[in-house]
């Protein structure tokens, strides 16, 4: 037998997914018959719309089941072409567009593309779990800004003292993943001043930009200028908007030199995003788009509603979400107390003992950077919604 070690030493370094792991739990539990109410989910709990299906299947009944070219068909990425111009102010051609496989792949693609070995790339924390490490299997180095004391934004003042001679990227989410903060025009403005002044590159993942309450309206950091546009990277997909997280297809829009050595790497690892599914995405960005509007709807209800009990919650404290579907109250107040004879100390033994003790899953802040908070996610039915927040509420009396 060899004495080398079978694994990379990217590969070690690489930790699992907690929120999948979370829900995955969750699922093993309930398969086992435990009565968990699931809050930790990251995709929408409504079905994909009928038109979007009924495009998939006439493909799939008229043989498009084949390769197509690694980086997506010509309609679709007109399609995207289009609607990045309509609801964004930006003005792509199709060269300068990757389909990918979901949104997560595209910024996978990005990071493979851009950085050499020890290239930073600047992530503000609270962040989305995968954003360091997919930086680190690219060989680059995440270098994060805390922005809990900056209402959960970066701003232009901590950008600044993150950049070095090695920054090459920096990664901005709005709306963000976990904590449900928009960024406004302006702040997106002052952060792109800092990124023109060192000519850094951004991310600007935006694959929550429909999901904005209170009259908010999403801002692409790209579209604020020709200068940013020529150093952003936008991000987007299909599976959070039309709730088609299984289908996989995301999508990439930028300069084109970036765009074809993605295209070029994606050719040698998935090859094309599923042709069919492709077909789909298709129909959801030309077709109907009242079933998005009643979705952000009934998001919007939702979040009041887990806003309003959080904050009812003695020792809660909560900056109510302005997007996507996640609450991140901040638990600080709990750490240290005792759950049958457990100390509380952090928020992973917080999440453990909720699902164990109250049989409510939802995901540890330790995930995303921020051990004083937990993840609740708002994608499940208002009954379930409910029925979390009363066991939760319950499960707190009994640590006071």
């Amino acid at each position: 037998m060899s004495g080398r070690a079978p694994l990379s030493k990217r590969a070690l370094s690489t930790s699992p997914s907690m929120t999948l792991g979370i829900s995955a739990r969750a699922k093993e539990l309930r398969a086992r018959g435990v009565n968990v109410v699931n809050l930790s989910a990251g995709e929408p709990d409504f079905d994909t719309p009928e038109n979007i299906k009924e495009a998939a299947k006439r493909a799939i009944d008229s043989g498009f089941t084949k390769y197509t070219a690694a980086g997506g068909i010509p309609e679709l990425k007109k399609a995207i072409c289009e609607k990045l111009r309509r609801d964004n102010g930006l003005n792509y051609d199709p060269d300068e567009v990757l389909v990918s496989c979901g949104a997560k792949h595209s910024i996978f693609n990005i990071l493979l593309a851009m950085c050499n070995d020890g290239d930073e790339v600047i992530i503000p924390s609270p962040y989305w779990t995968s954003y360091p490490e997919m930086v680190k299997i690219a060989g680059g180095k995440p270098v994060f800004v805390e922005t809990g004391e900056t209402g959960f934004k970066l701003t232009p003042e901590g950008l600044r003292s993150a950049i070095s001679r090695r920054t090459k990227l920096v990664i901005v989410n709005t709306p963000c993943n976990p904590t449900g903060v928009v960024y406004t025009g302006d702040e997106l403005r002052a952060l792109g001043e800092v990124i023109a002044e060192h000519g850094i590159y951004c991310i600007s993942d935006e694959v929550y930009e429909k999901l904005v309450y209170d009259g908010l309206k999403h801002v692409s950091l790209a579209s604020l200028s020709p200068e940013l546009m020529d150093l952003t990277i936008t991000v987007n997909g299909a599976s959070k908007t039309y709730s088609m997280t299984g289908w996989r297809i995301g999508y990439a829009a930028g300069p084109a030199e970036i765009i074809r050595a993605m295209d070029d790497i994606q050719g040698h690892s998935t090859s094309n995003p599923t042709s069919f599914c492709q077909k789909a995405a298709l129909e959801a960005l030309t077709g109907d788009q009242e079933s998005v509007e009643r979705m952000r709807r009934e998001f919007e209800r939702r979040r009041d509603y887990i806003s309003n009990r959080l904050n009812r919650m003695g020792g809660i404290k909560l900056t109510k979400p302005q997007g996507a579907f996640y609450a991140f109250p901040d638990i600080s107040e709990f750490l240290g107390r005792e759950a049958g004879g457990r100390t509380i100390d952090g928020s992973c033994a917080f999440a453990e003992e909720l699902l164990t003790r109250a049989g409510v899953a939802i995901v540890p802040g330790a995930a995303f950077g921020h051990d004083g908070a937990v993840r609740i996610s708002f994608a499940a039915s208002m009954e379930e919604i409910e029925e979390g927040m009363n066991r939760m509420e319950e499960f707190l009396e009994g640590l006071r």
